[in-house]
C-alpha cells in the first residue's frame, strides 16, 4: 500500500468533492486531464464545473471508450460532456475524443497518431470495477501485456458488451499523478486487491502506477472496508 497515497471519506459525495477540487486546480493549472468514464467519477466532473468554469489551459483525453457513436447513452465521452464539458463557461483548449464509432481497431489507430508526441500527462483519473479492472483493462486479457502500442482495441470484460478502446498500462502509468476515485461497498474487495495485495494480471487495478510521479486513491468508507 506505501505506493499509493490513500484518503478514505465518510461517503461516496465527499469522495467526489475531493476528486472535483483536483481536477478543478489541474484545469486552472494547464496541462493534460484524462478522464475516465463509468457512473462512479460523473458528480465529480458536475462539482468540477461549478469550482472552475474555465477549462481554456487545459486539453483533455479519455483513458478509454465504448465503440459506440458519442450521442449514444453509453458512450464515456458523452457522460463527460453532459456532466463536464457542457457546464463549462470556457471550453478546454483540445478535446481529444476516443471516436469508438471508427471501431476498436481503427479507432485505436487514430487515437496513438493522436498521442504522438505526448510524453506524459498531468493528470490521470481512474476507476476501479468490481473485478479490478481500470479504464478498459480487464482481468488477465491480453491487453495488460501491450507495452509497444500507447492505445488498443478491446473486447469487453464485462457489460455492456461492446468493443473498448483503451490506453495500456505503460500510457496510463505515463503520468505525473494517477488519481483513483472508488466508491461503494461492491468495490470494497477489488480496492484490497489493487491497493493492499500484491501486482497481479487478475486485479488490473494493481498495475496502474505513476511511472516517476505520484499515485493517490480517493476512496468512500465502504470501498475501503477490507483494507
Amino acid at each position: 500500500m506505501s505506493s499509493v497515497d490513500i484518503t478514505v471519506v465518510p461517503d461516496a459525495e465527499e469522495a467526489a468533492r475531493l476528486v472535483a477540487e483536483r481536477l478543478a486546480e489541474q484545469a486552472l493549472a494547464g496541462g493534460s486531464v484524462v478522464l475516465t468514464g463509468g457512473s462512479t467519477p460523473r458528480r465529480a466532473y458536475e462539482l468540477a464545473a461549478g469550482l472552475d468554469p474555465d477549462w481554456s489551459h487545459a486539453e483533455v483525453w479519455w483513458g478509454d471508450e465504448r465503440c459506440v457513436p458519442p450521442e449514444d447513452e453509453r458512450s464515456n465521452y458523452g457522460m463527460a460532456k453532459a456532466a463536464l464539458l457542457d457546464r463549462l463557461g470556457a471550453q478546454p483548449a483540445t478535446i481529444h475524443r476516443m471516436q469508438g464509432e471508427l471501431g476498436r481497431d481503427a479507432g485505436a489507430n487514430e487515437y496513438e497518431l493522436e498521442l504522438a508526441g505526448v510524453a506524459a500527462f498531468d493528470l490521470v483519473l481512474l476507476g476501479l470495477g468490481p473485478d479490478g479492472h481500470v479504464a478498459s483493462l480487464f482481468p488477465s486479457f491480453p491487453t495488460l501485456e501491450v507495452t509497444d502500442r500507447a492505445v488498443v482495441g478491446s473486447e469487453a470484460g464485462h457489460e455492456p458488451f461492446v468493443d473498448r478502446l483503451t490506453l495500456t498500462l505503460p500510457r496510463l502509468c505515463a503520468t505525473r499523478e494517477l488519481l483513483f476515485l472508488v466508491t461503494g461497498a461492491d468495490k470494497a474487495d477489488a480496492v484490497a486487491r489493487a491497493f493492499a495485495d500484491e501486482p497481479s494480471h487478475e486485479t488490473p487495478g494493481s498495475l496502474a502506477r505513476s511511472a516517476a510521479g505520484t499515485t493517490r486513491a480517493i476512496l468512500d468508507r465502504a470501498a475501503a472496508a477490507n483494507l
